[in-house]
């Protein structure tokens, strides 16, 4: 690596989203299908911010008295998503993921969605990058 990436080289494509009308039902069972952990909010097509699968697990918990079919997107949605442009650097942004103490970042283009980047990202772009710097041996290295 001979420079900091920018997002739109570490982000995740194309991701999924989900209306801020739906339901956490809805929210759940497109998160599972896609075994994803974040996913982006929008309203009227527009990128507001994000709900996790902690979020939900939190809210429908048994001892919360609201029902799971009450909830909708808008009611555990964090209400300031961090959204960056696909030029920003990666160090910025992951230096801020850690000062706000968040897990995800919406990468956007023209105010339109084109990518997340997480800490599973995040966790895939360090390693690569300490592998490039250590490359591993023929696996008979002494321990």
């Amino acid at each position: 690596m001979k420079h900091v990436p920018l997002m739109k080289s570490v982000m995740t494509p194309f991701p999924y989203s989900i209306d801020i009308n739906a339901t956490i039902r809805e929210a759940q069972a497109m998160m599972s299908d896609h075994d994803i952990r974040h996913l982006p909010v929008k309203d009227n097509g527009e990128l507001v911010s994000v709900i996790s699968d902690r979020a939900i697990r939190l809210a429908t918990q048994p001892s919360v008295e609201r029902s799971i079919d009450e909830l909708r997107v808008r009611d555990l949605c964090d209400a300031e998503a961090y959204i960056v442009d696909l030029t920003e650097r990666l160090d910025s942004v992951l230096l801020r993921m850690a000062q706000r103490h968040i897990g995800s970042v919406l990468v956007a283009k023209n105010g339109k969605l084109v990518g997340i980047f997480t800490t599973t990202d995040a966790c895939r772009c360090y390693g690569e990058y300490l592998r490039s710097l250590f490359p591993t041996g023929n696996g008979h290295d002494a321990a």
